[in-house]
């Protein structure tokens, strides 16, 4: 049995005519009356009382004629629904992010996103940047939002630039040094530090360390967090300063002054990694949403051009 048999099946039992139906169909009547009496002789049941002009249903032909009608309108759902999928209108997409560094484009790419497919869910996992590589090599997350890792990490994946933050010093407004419109690295080397967690940001403490090499140091590490929020919490107290993008600013609001480095080291670099094979409808869709974001608020005049690699 064969859909095509139910779809004749079913406009016989509309038209009760198989004449009309077979101009309905755009078959030959002949071949349309040997398709349903092969589906009569594959179930053993007669659904059909043929007479001259007209045909009947038999009881057996008016129960099947419900459950014929279900399955092309399941089978039709079905090629709607992967048609959907295909052009990103439907299904699910995972997206890894770093929270710190998407606070100001992540809300908003969600919310075009959102607009452009609304059929579509997009599931978020604060990963670290390794598990996010990771993830996305694999094939479990379709999308990652970080730091642009070196080209040895990408292990063949691809990025796409969208947006570059300075690095600033955070400290609480009534820190000595706030009082200044920067801040010389020489500055803050006796200063305790309050930074990220060694094990889940790697190539945080790698910036650290490339950072006070410049003035022959190291940095005075004070305390490990293993997020944005504890990290202002701690800094607000006076546990240490932070060394972060200015976009962490966002989070913390007037909790905290951010002033820039001098001399400014290079920007921090918020990239999406993806695997181009495995790129869906919907995962393109929202890289497009990440890349048109509109901030209100104005960047670093040094920001360059988004650009693939």
């Amino acid at each position: 049995m064969e859909l095509r048999h139910l779809r004749y099946f079913v406009t016989v039992a509309e038209l009760l005519n198989f004449t009309k139906a077979a101009q309905r169909l755009r078959v030959a009547q002949p071949a349309l009356s040997r398709q349903i009496r092969d589906l009569e002789a594959e179930l053993s049941v007669p659904l059909l009382e043929r007479g001259p002009r007209t045909a009947k249903l038999t009881e057996a032909g008016a129960a099947f004629l419900g459950e014929a009608r279900a399955i092309l309108q399941r089978a039709d759902d079905a090629v709607k629904l992967a048609r959907a999928v295909a052009r990103g209108e439907r299904g699910e997409i995972h997206v890894g992010y770093a929270p710190s560094l998407t606070t100001e484009v992540l809300p908003c790419a969600l919310h075009s996103f959102h607009n452009a497919a609304p059929g579509v869910h997009v599931k978020l996992h604060d990963f670290s940047s390794e598990e996010m590589l990771r993830g996305v090599g694999e094939g479990r997350l379709h999308l990652g939002l970080m730091a642009r890792p070196s080209e040895r990490a990408l292990r063949g994946l691809q990025f796409e630039l969208l947006r570059e933050y300075p690095i600033c010093v955070a400290m609480p407004p009534k820190h000595r040094l706030a009082r200044g419109k920067m801040v010389a690295l020489e500055q803050i080397t006796d200063e305790p530090l309050v930074v990220y967690s060694r094990a889940e940001y790697p190539e945080y403490h790698a910036m650290l360390v490339d950072l006070f090499a410049k003035i022959g140091r190291l940095p005075r590490l004070a305390e490990e967090h293993d997020s944005a929020p504890s990290l202002i919490a701690a800094a607000e107290i006076g546990r240490g300063l932070v060394i972060a993008p200015a976009c962490l600013g966002i989070l913390a609001g007037g909790r905290l002054k951010f002033l820039p480095l001098h001399p400014a080291p290079p920007l921090i670099q918020l990239v999406a990694v993806f695997d181009p094979h495995r790129l869906t409808g919907a995962a393109t869709k929202f890289l497009a949403a990440a890349r048109s974001v509109e901030i209100s608020r104005p960047l670093p005049d040094s920001r360059r051009r988004n650009r693939s690699r």
